[in-house]
């Protein structure tokens, strides 16, 4: 409690996002870059979960460029459509047909109403004019061909509903879904129209089913979901892809779904669903607050985007497609030729066919995996609000620099799972970014505060003693300044680590000023070593140094370099032990893992504390390679990269090895001497040594016993022959299989 008080300030600054995230989500003070954030949030969410595969039972009859260039220019006569719905019943056995566009005007091509005007008029004396006139009318009638097309057939028809034209109308409007005894007296909360643009009498009445196609297009011009009920003149009417849904069902009664609550007769009400009710079975459809479903897009759109199957019109009119080809199917009619105007922003493309998004809807319909935000989005939204700001504003304040991250970074965490994990295994869509951003803000005000007021003194006392610690590179800034950049960037380079084996045990004998001078003495003689080589000293970690070769002045053999220093740092420490055994002291071992690759170097860390530094995957193979050091006997383990740039060493292979954290393999090496050095005793045991190697990798096991029998005769107290004679007991004990690649998996640092 006194450490609260103490920080009541700082608690009361971190609170001040809390306060606007909760006033932007009860909506007195709405942020729209956060709605923003939600909207992206989404959209990256239903990109990374779409099933992205080919979803068989729904087909796209594409009225596409192809299509216009065989037919003709859009609308195309009606007896093209008669035709088109003829092959697609009779000869493709297709189960429903929805229409994504609307027929809203005769089809005068034929010239038939002129023939009559004639036969009528100008011609009416003419003889037996006027009965060839209508002989041939249904010839020439287009409309009563498509009407007869339609008739008796399980057809949907499209149609759109407009609030831009001053109430125009045009054509038949199908049906309201729900009656006005289902209501009780109340009002649905959905889309409201004043205009429509429908189909013309005859096809209303060969095919009385008929649904809208409109679309609902968010702030940011992105189409994330279709309603499926809207209101025009007090009526309600349904979707194209609800429609098409009810007929595969055998056309269900629609009721709304309203929450249990009180309510005025007066006012409108959201419905918390939309249900379909058929004998005994009622399947509830869950929907926003306008009536509407979000789209569960599967893929990318279009007829290259894998989610269905899209068959161009002018091939089935053209008697190209295999009749049965689409037996069963669920055929929507559209288009996406970009002349027509039926492309549509959205999630998962910019340019995305308006009748995949029915296609979509009508998919998540089937599958009853339909995506919601819930009516409780709100409370949820305010006890991650204030679950996540309390415990940010209330413990940040008491942490250190560190540990305040981690806990932002693990409270962020928390919420991006628990979201995450609704939105996968719930089909939740719940609000985000309030809380994401909340946390930001909280965090950055937090150590903003600490940074400006309370960590002054802290400040001064680092800068202070940062002046007694001179800057590693000065001498190579001075010398050539324009060569040397503090700036991050990618560099081939050689990493060395150096542990100081035993090191522990010795300390616990020493007082803190005798281990003091030990320790220097040693890094001293080091360090001149790694200097003399050229090596830049990144850092000392307790017994340890770390250092690289290449960079800040690049050198082309730093591979050579850093061996060669090595070698030298090995014989430099088997002196100092030689000058500890004659004083009755406790040898110190020594351990060096070196790699070569692509690191990061730079000016890296924070404003207090900076250093020249490397990172990266290659750096951390090196470390690793320093800690298998102990377990082969050696004292230097090389990588092969390594190896394959640094001329002038006698090689000895040591094996072939997986550190933790790497998934490929490497060889490893240690450097036994120079080339110069390389005395003929030395050249044998290699030589055996290799037969060995050879043998073991073609898992000749006796073979391997036999070589391993005579380096240990030549070298009795060697670790790394005694290591694998363990190994080949093992082996013949519990042969691997022929599947065995000869690789050493380490899964500890």
């Amino acid at each position: 409690m006194q450490a609260l008080i103490k920080h009541g300030p700082r608690i009361a600054v971190t609170l001040l996002p809390l306060i606007l995230a909760i006033l932007h989500a009860v909506g007195v003070m709405p942020m729209g870059v956060l709605q923003r954030l939600d909207d992206l949030a989404y959209d990256a969410r239903l990109r990374a979960t779409m099933p992205a595969t080919l979803d068989d039972r729904i087909v796209i009859v594409d009225i596409d460029e192809k299509s216009l260039a065989e037919v003709g220019r859009w609308p195309w006569g009606r007896h093209h459509m008669a035709r088109l719905v003829t092959t697609l019943f009779e000869d493709q056995k297709i189960a429903v047909l929805g229409f994504d566009t609307v027929f809203a005007e005769p089809d005068d091509s034929a010239g038939l109403a002129q023939l009559r005007r004639l036969a009528t008029g100008a011609l009416a004396d003419q003889p037996g004019f006027a009965q060839s006139v209508e002989a041939l009318a249904p010839e020439l009638d287009h409309d009563d061909q498509f009407a007869k097309a339609l008739e008796g057939r399980p057809v949907v028809m499209g149609y759109y509903f407009t609030s831009d034209r001053e109430g125009c109308t045009s054509g038949v409007l199908p049906s309201p879904v729900i009656a006005d005894d289902s209501l009780g007296g109340r009002r649905i909360q959905a889309t409201q129209w004043d205009g429509y643009g429908a189909n013309i009498a005859a096809l209303a009445k060969a095919t009385p089913r008929a649904g809208f196609f409109n679309a609902l297009t968010d702030r940011d011009g992105v189409v994330r979901s279709l309603p499926l009920l809207a209101e025009y003149q007090g009526r309600y009417y349904e979707s194209l892809a609800l429609a098409m849904f009810r007929v595969l069902l055998g056309e269900p009664e629609i009721l709304p779904g309203f929450p249990r609550q009180r309510f005025s007769p007066s006012d409108y009400q959201a419905l918390e669903s939309v249900r379909l009710r058929k004998n005994a079975t009622t399947l509830s459809i869950a929907v926003d607050e306008r009536v509407a479903a979000l789209v569960p897009f599967r893929g990318k759109g279009g007829p290259r985007g894998g989610s269905f199957s899209y068959v161009s019109a002018s091939d089935l009119l053209a008697g190209r497609v295999a009749p049965g080809s689409l037996d069963n199917k669920i055929v929507l009619v559209g288009t996406t030729a970009p002349g027509l105007l039926d492309l549509r922003a959205t999630p998962v493309g910019e340019t995305f066919p308006g009748v995949e998004t029915h296609a979509n809807l009508i998919a998540g319909l089937l599958d009853g995996e339909l995506l919601t935000r819930p009516d409780y989005a709100l409370g949820y939204e305010l006890l991650m609000l204030v679950a996540a700001g309390l415990i940010l504003a209330l413990v940040l304040p008491l942490l250190s620099a560190t540990r305040a991250v981690l806990l932002s970074v693990a409270v962020v965490a928390a919420v991006i799972g628990l979201n995450t994990w609704l939105f996968v295994g719930h089909g939740l869509v719940l609000p985000l970014a309030s809380t994401l951003v909340m946390s930001a803000f909280a965090f950055a005000l937090n150590m903003s505060y600490g940074y400006l007021i309370e960590s002054r003194a802290k400040r001064d006392l680092a800068y202070l003693f940062g002046t007694y610690v001179p800057p590693a590179l000065v001498d190579e800034m001075v010398k050539d300044p324009s060569r040397y950049t503090m700036q991050a960037q990618m560099r081939e380079l050689t990493v060395m680590f150096s542990d100081m084996r035993g090191f522990t045990q010795i300390s616990e004998t020493m007082n803190p000023v005798e281990l003091q001078g030990l320790l220097n003495s040693v890094f001293n003689q080091l360090t001149e070593v790694i200097r003399a080589h050229h090596g830049t000293i990144d850092k000392y970690m307790g017994d340890c140094v770390m250092a690289f070769w290449g960079a800040p002045v690049k050198m082309n053999n730093h591979a050579t370099l850093a061996v060669q220093a090595a070698l030298d740092m090995a014989k430099t420490l088997h002196a100092i032990n030689a000058q500890r055994l004659t004083q009755g002291s406790t040898p110190i071992g020594l351990g060096l893992g070196l790699n070569t690759g692509e690191m990061c170097v730079g000016d890296m860390g924070s404003d207090l504390r900076r250093s020249y530094t490397v990172i990266g995957d290659a750096v951390n193979l090196g470390a690793r390679l320093e800690g298998l050091s102990r377990l082969y006997g050696v004292d230097i383990v090389v990588s092969g990269y390594t190896r394959a740039q640094a001329t002038g060493f006698v090689w000895q292979p040591l094996d072939r090895v997986r550190v933790k954290g790497k998934t490929q393999s490497v060889d490893i090496y240690t450097p036994r001497c120079p080339v110069g050095e390389l005395t003929p005793a030395l050249a044998e045991e290699l030589a055996l040594w290799e037969l060995m190697l050879s043998a073991w990798r073609a898992q000749a096991w006796d073979v391997c016993e036999q070589r391993l029998i005579e380096l240990r005769r030549k070298s009795e107290e060697k670790v790394l022959y005694r290591l694998y004679a363990e190994r080949v007991v093992s082996m013949k004990a519990s042969p691997p299989g022929p599947e065995w690649d000869g690789i050493a998996v380490f899964d500890t640092k």
